[in-house]
């Protein structure tokens, strides 16, 4: 499959030293796209392109992910510290393209929390929020409607530690191939719209990270909690939730839309945690008539 090719790249250095790559297509008003954890951009192949033709759009990867560098600290990888991530990598983008102003921030999964949390550190710089398949937080004590992966989490994450080298190996065997095989028998992808080289793009990145980097981010991930903050939420904002979302359910989705002042819920029908990719056309549609109502 062909990598996006942007129209300029580069990387920002984060506080404890951490190098953060970004790539910028088109112009116009800025888009910041904020990935979920484990992906590098696979969610957004079909959007980012399309908000290009009348957008400046940004996406960048976390630390530890894609082509950015592994922490220097390993303490940050929280959701607090990601937000400010985001801070240094559009500093930079300024620097380099002069696109000084607020920015409208879409996150998919837990792209939602940074969106989220980063409105909380630095208001005033968010223009509008679109929060796809994602909620307020505490992601671990919802995942298939269960606080169970909260629960197993620790001891994962005490065991990776112990036994990294054993942990690394075993972590990349699931082949993309029987892992696409799994999601869609299982029902957590829906088979009929998603393209299986997409997905194995994803499984690829998930293969390629530090287990003892994933871990610990997703156990930041889901001792995070921006419910306190959503009636603060003073700019536009639009929640899309697919409706076989077993990673983060739609009901939470609806109830961040309803706590949020005006803001405005979309249920994609059929669609899973994936939706980004499995229904690109009717998502696109979507943030373009909110923006133009919105904005």
């Amino acid at each position: 499959m062909a990598k996006l090719v942007y129209d300029h790249q580069g990387f920002a250095v984060a506080e404890d030293g951490t190098r953060l790559f970004y790539g910028v297509l088109g112009s116009g008003p800025l888009v910041v796209l904020n990935d979920g954890i484990g992906c590098d951009g696979f969610a957004w192949k079909y959007i980012q392109p399309e908000l290009a033709r009348d957008h400046t759009v940004v996406h960048w990867h976390y630390r530890g992910h894609g082509r950015s560098g592994l922490p220097r600290d390993r303490a940050r990888l929280d959701i607090p510290a990601i937000a400010r991530d985001l801070t240094a990598v559009l500093a930079k983008v300024d620097k380099d393209l002069d696109v000084n102003g607020e920015a409208i921030l879409m996150g998919h999964s837990m792209g939602t929390q940074v969106c989220l949390e980063y409105d909380r550190l630095f208001r005033h710089r968010t223009r509008a929020h679109v929060l796809l398949c994602g909620s307020y937080g505490k992601v671990t004590e919802t995942f298939h409607g269960s606080d169970v992966l909260k629960q197993v989490l620790p001891t994962l994450i005490e065991q990776v530690q112990r036994r990294r080298g054993l942990a690394r190996a075993l972590w990349g065997r699931v082949s993309p191939t029987v892992a696409f095989r799994f999601a869609s028998m299982s029902g957590e992808i829906d088979a009929l719209n998603i393209q299986q080289e997409d997905f194995e793009t994803y499984w690829e990145h998930i293969n390629l990270m530090d287990p003892d980097i994933f871990l610990p981010m997703l156990r930041g991930a889901g001792e995070h909690s921006a419910e306190d903050f959503l009636t603060s939420v003073d700019v536009p904002t639009l929640v899309i939730a697919a409706e076989r979302d077993t990673f983060t359910p739609s009901e939470l989705a609806q109830s961040m839309a309803d706590r949020i002042p005006g803001g405005e819920f979309t249920l994609l029908r059929g669609a899973s945690h994936a939706a980004p990719i499995e229904h690109p056309d009717t998502i696109i549609a979507r943030i373009r008539e909110f923006l133009e109502q919105r904005l």
